[in-house]
């Protein structure tokens, strides 16, 4: 499924096409794809909330399959191993922020879904150094929003340096935020969360939230920190107001609407932050796999065949999604 040129997920911009297989490079591996999650930065890319990188993008970037031919030099992986292929494609591996341990940072990266073709299709080719080893026990569909829903939802856990025990503010309940929450109930703490949605909220209340209200609501508690999933500036005003003093909002997304003016008293003062969240290193991504076996995680999925990713996007649009949604590549 090919984006030509960014337009709104209603127009249904994704077209079917037929291609060559991909050939593996030096050091990569070709993945013959099972599933693939849908995840709102394909949406914003497919919208073009995130400028076209190149023309002719196959998006997705939360891939399940298994290694169906190696490039040279390429021996990390054994033809069948289940492997993962996320949103950071590759890194430089040279610039002063991954020298540091910082490739999230780097700035030469190239992106799953926007600049190197994903997972919308029956095959894709990633460098073997940023695949991730998956068991092969666990339905293809529970894995793979983890791959990115799962992964930054943890950076954004981590990003707010939440003690266990603490309460903690969830503003949107997606993909994302509904395996947070299980990482967070996982370390003691209450979870508080400001949904609109009813079939979010249902399911917010199954992983064990303490509280559900509305964005704009006040939570009867003051938070210790908070996390802002919902695409939406608008909120940042009110979670910030929400923070106890030296509480910490983390903002997951990788496109956020215009944040309102801020009021240093009323938003900020007191030592409340706010901390974005860039990528991933591929430590966050190992961590939060072995978390996901270790708590279980347990993924709520919606499953779309690959021809529908269209629609799968307009309703991942308009909140209709309860958990995740995923495509069926093969079979």
């Amino acid at each position: 499924m090919v984006l030509e040129k960014p337009a709104p997920a209603e127009s249904h911009p994704l077209r079917a096409q037929s291609r060559a297989l991909p050939e593996p490079g030096p050091g990569d591996v070709r993945v013959r794809v099972e599933v693939c999650g849908v995840c709102r930065t394909d949406l914003h890319v497919v919208e073009g909330d995130l400028g076209p990188r190149r023309p002719s993008i196959v998006p997705g970037h939360e891939i399940v399959g298994q290694v169906d031919a190696r490039g040279e030099g390429a021996t990390r992986f054994a033809v069948g191993d289940r492997v993962g292929v996320a949103w950071l494609h590759r890194a430089c591996g040279r610039c002063r922020f991954c020298a540091r341990g910082a490739e999230n940072l780097c700035l030469e990266p190239v992106f799953t879904g926007w600049e190197a073709d994903g997972g919308y299709a029956e095959y894709t080719v990633a460098p073997e150094d940023f695949a991730y080893a998956l068991p092969g026990d666990r339905p293809a569909r529970e894995l793979a929003p983890l791959l990115c829903a799962g992964i930054i939802g943890y950076r954004a856990y981590l990003r707010t340096g939440i003690l266990p025990g603490a309460r903690l503010g969830i503003y949107g309940f997606g993909g994302s935020a509904h395996i947070a929450i299980q990482v967070a109930r996982h370390h003691g703490c209450e979870v508080y969360v400001f949904s609109r949605g009813d079939a979010h909220r249902e399911l917010a209340e199954e992983l064990g939230a303490a509280w559900i209200g509305g964005t704009q609501d006040a939570p009867p508690h003051e938070l210790d920190a908070a996390i802002l999933f919902a695409p939406a500036g608008e909120i940042v005003p009110t979670a910030l107001e929400a923070l106890d003093r030296g509480g910490v909002l983390s903002i997951a997304g990788i496109h956020l609407s215009d944040v309102p003016p801020l009021d240093y008293q009323r938003h900020l003062f007191q030592e409340r932050e706010i901390r974005s969240v860039t990528a991933n290193t591929r430590e966050d991504g190992r961590a939060l796999l072995a978390l996901a076996t270790e708590i279980p995680i347990r993924t709520h999925t919606v499953l779309y065949p690959l021809e529908e990713a269209n629609r799968a996007l307009v309703d991942l649009k308009q909140d209709r999604v309860q958990g995740a949604a995923v495509l069926a590549v093969d079979g």
